[in-house]
């Protein structure tokens, strides 16, 4: 079983330590009722996972760990095979002593079209409002923030994140915890704020945004990545049953509206600092994730149309400032 305890140790004293009157309760009840079926079998993968302390680790420029002597081949095939175990791997890539991750999304793109345009992360306190894996967050640490924190409900996501630090030397500077932001109470803590890819999930937007907000401490920053359509500050797409074969996603607005929302949320300074349409090259099927990628989820004869007939993925980046 993956334990919080040296989380609530680190936390005990400094910004978040209030957090502590109720999340060791939320995680409780999380172990105790809401495990996934698949969850034991993650575990025993992770037990028999190698910890292993890098000679080379790059988090600067990839996430990328290596030893000296190199692993010999027997080693990387079992360490090969563990990881497989924990498949889909869709947030990445990550190059682990040999083992080279080639997961669904480059999501080192996105970190590329993120970095120049935020506040630099160094000594920065860091949340990641559905982080998936938590690429981004070994990223963030390469970026030196003094102490990442990253929260996704899947539990594979957590597994595969426990398997990574496990690899990168049991880095302790970043933690994934099982939560949706809803579960958070207002911790006006953190200096900066992720949430990518999150928003068109939720079925109140502003809500969302309101919650990022309590995160923050005053003068933090937000920065937000979501889906948007072309348009004014009027456009919104509300799609039906399904938006690229996603059951769960409600509203796509322009990112004019969306800095609107921003703004009507309370948030200063907001600025729209890219957009960008997903390509088949930045979301693909691999051998680490093979089922259905974005190529089966547009129009076959119109890639500027998903297969319901929407505009295709288009993807924008806001940063704003709680005042």
């Amino acid at each position: 079983m993956i334990d919080f305890g040296r989380f609530y140790q680190q936390i005990a004293t400094g910004p978040l330590s209030h957090w502590l009157d109720t999340l060791p309760a939320q995680i409780s009840e999380w172990k105790s009722n809401e495990l996934h079926g698949g969850f034991k079998s993650w575990g025993k993968m992770l037990d028999n996972l190698p910890s292993m302390t890098p000679t080379y680790l790059d988090l600067k420029n990839s996430v990328t760990a290596s030893r000296d002597p190199e692993l010999s081949s027997g080693e990387t095939r079992r360490l090969n095979n563990i990881l497989e175990q924990l498949k889909p791997w869709r947030k990445g890539p990550f190059s682990l002593y040999g083992v080279n991750i080639d997961t669904e999304w480059r999501s080192d793109w996105k970190w590329d079209r993120v970095l120049p345009h935020i506040s630099p992360l160094k000594g920065r306190l860091v949340l990641d409002v559905g982080c998936g894996s938590g690429y981004h967050m070994w990223r963030m640490l390469g970026e030196k923030a003094s102490f990442v924190v990253g929260i996704d409900p899947t539990q594979l996501f957590l597994c595969q994140f426990e398997a990574v630090r496990k690899l990168l030397g049991d880095d302790q500077r970043a933690h994934l915890l099982p939560l949706g932001i809803e579960q958070l109470p207002a911790l006006n803590a953190f200096d900066t704020v992720f949430s990518m890819g999150v928003l068109y999930h939720r079925r109140s937007p502003l809500d969302h945004l309101w919650q990022l907000k309590n995160q923050l401490v005053s003068e933090g920053e937000l920065v937000l990545e979501s889906l948007v359509i072309e348009g004014d500050e009027f456009q919104c797409l509300i799609p039906g049953e399904r938006y690229a074969q996603m059951r769960n996603v409600y509203f796509i607005p322009s990112a004019k509206m969306l800095k609107v929302w921003l703004e009507k949320c309370g948030f200063v300074d907001v600025r729209i600092v890219d957009q960008a349409v997903t390509t088949l090259e930045e979301q693909r099927r691999t051998e680490w994730m093979k089922t259905e990628s974005l190529a089966e989820f547009l129009d076959p004869n119109d890639q500027s149309k998903t297969i319901e007939g929407y505009p295709a993925p288009l993807r924008a980046i806001l940063v704003a400032r709680k005042p």
